[in-house]
């Protein structure tokens, strides 16, 4: 659990010095830029979406994405991060971005289940019961009269993810020109 606790702080510290890597040993090209930012830019839409509902350990969430996944915005970085791999042109740097995504937030979603339970209890194991952990089922658990507030969208933060998105995409462009691959 100490180690799964650790993975939580550092995970995003841990990210910044992945993608400072990434950028330097990726070698996109067109096709593969074009295929791979348009699977991160689902996946940002995903994390987008989750933010509009996410009330943050306050009370369950279900609305939204949350009926289909206890982690969509896991999920959604999981398509970032599967994109970009694709977008890099280097497959082993992919698989990298894949392993490093699973070996951090595997953990991470763990330690927050635990934290949930906890605070929301018997509801939470009911939604533990119900709605897959990770790759969302087809259909929605429960309905649920809950909007996406733009409000708690931007209370979130969610926009930097929008801004990080967009400047690699940028910066993998710009690098795919420099080498000559567009």
């Amino acid at each position: 659990m100490q180690i799964s606790k650790t993975f939580q702080k550092i995970r995003v510290t841990a990210g910044y010095v992945f993608t400072v890597l990434f950028l330097i040993f990726c070698r996109p090209t067109a096709p593969l830029l074009i295929a791979g930012v348009s699977i991160a830019v689902v996946g940002l839409i995903i994390r987008a979406w989750a933010c509009g509902h996410l009330r943050k350990i306050r009370e369950l969430d279900v609305s939204g994405p949350y009926g289909y996944t206890r982690n969509p915005l896991y999920f959604g970085s999981f398509l970032i991060t599967v994109g970009f791999g694709i977008a890099s042109g280097v497959w082993w740097l992919g698989l990298i971005a894949v392993v490093f995504f699973v070996g951090i937030y595997w953990p991470v979603m763990n330690v927050e289940a635990v934290e949930l339970e906890k605070v929301i209890g018997s509801d939470y194991r009911d939604f533990m019961a119900n709605v897959p952990v990770f790759i969302p089922r087809l259909t929605r658990w429960k309905k649920s009269d809950r909007r996406f507030d733009f409000q708690l969208y931007l209370k979130n933060g969610e926009y930097n993810a929008a801004i990080g998105v967009l400047a690699a995409a940028l910066i993998l462009l710009i690098k795919a020109y420099y080498l000559g691959s567009l």
